[in-house]
């Protein structure tokens, strides 16, 4: 049996905040020496937009293929040499969310890296629908790139917990990951009080869970936040120059009002950090 290939699907519709994606994806695979596949989904009313004089879609397939041909020869150029595996392409027809999960299930990805917006996202909020709605009902883990991120090594990671059980499992999967950037991580829980319990179960999770890391760069943090969860979380990102922002899906507290649509109004780090929800253990 074949060992399996860490394998990242990134999607992309040749908007910047796509091809920042591409960046943070080749990037990753380097690191994992993963093979990266480049995913596009035709959408005849999305490309009627861009071309409105093709009403047939005559020429569209043709566009995309020069496109991610053109993409796939660049992350050859950068990243083979530096540990990518391999990058291909392939393009799909039909509904986004559907055909993007469909396809990395067929493909076995471990990973989607994906931007919070396209060309043909609404701008009802910073996270876009289709980006959301695909992160919900995604049973692989998603990174999302925001808008005007471009790629850096990630000097620490900030990973919100609610004292889950699967967090002992998250945690060693985060740190697999902050050991290939030599990152730190901060393990933060936000309390929306000050008593003196929450202290005393914070120090208890943090014994509980030492015997499952074997990294000395974990720092346990409990903060007190009256306000919106997810906006302490932010808050603490900033302060403490957080570079990637890792939650479990399953935190329903801090998932929901992540990604409900008045909060991701007022939530600036949409625009300045990636997100990484972990959905599989």
């Amino acid at each position: 049996m074949m060992n399996h290939v860490f394998t990242i699907l990134c999607p992309t519709d040749f908007s910047e905040c796509s091809l920042n994606a591409i960046e943070y994806a080749s990037r990753l695979g380097e690191k994992y020496q993963a093979r990266l596949v480049l995913f596009h989904v035709l959408n005849r009313e999305d490309y009627l937009k861009i071309s409105p004089l093709d009403s047939e879609g005559t020429y569209q397939k043709q566009f995309v293929e020069e496109k991610l041909k053109s993409l796939q020869n660049t992350v050859h150029e950068e990243c083979l040499l530096n540990g990518l595996q391999q990058c291909s392409f392939e393009i799909r027809e039909g509904k986004i969310v559907k055909e993007t999960l469909e396809y990395a299930k067929e493909i076995q990805a471990d990973l989607i890296v994906m931007g919070t917006e396209g060309m043909n996202d609404l701008r009802i909020n910073y996270v876009g629908s289709r980006t959301s709605s695909l992160v919900e009902r995604s049973d692989i883990d998603v990174l999302i790139i925001p808008r005007k991120v471009y790629f850096k090594a990630p000097r620490k990671l900030v990973y919100a917990t609610d004292y889950l059980e699967e967090d002992k499992l998250a945690i060693q999967k985060v740190i697999e990951f902050a050991e290939k950037f030599d990152s730190e991580v901060d393990m933060i829980h936000i309390s929306q009080t000050h008593k003196a319990l929450d202290k005393s179960l914070h120090m208890t999770v943090v014994e509980e869970m030492k015997p499952f890391i074997r990294y000395d760069k974990v720092n346990f943090v409990l903060k007190s936040y009256r306000d919106e969860l997810a906006l302490g979380l932010e808050n603490y990102l900033l302060l403490s120059k957080g570079d990637i922002l890792v939650t479990l899906s399953r935190k329903k507290d801090y998932f929901d009002q992540i990604f409900s649509k008045n909060l991701s109004k007022k939530m600036s780090y949409f625009l300045s950090k990636p997100l990484w929800v972990i959905k599989t253990l």
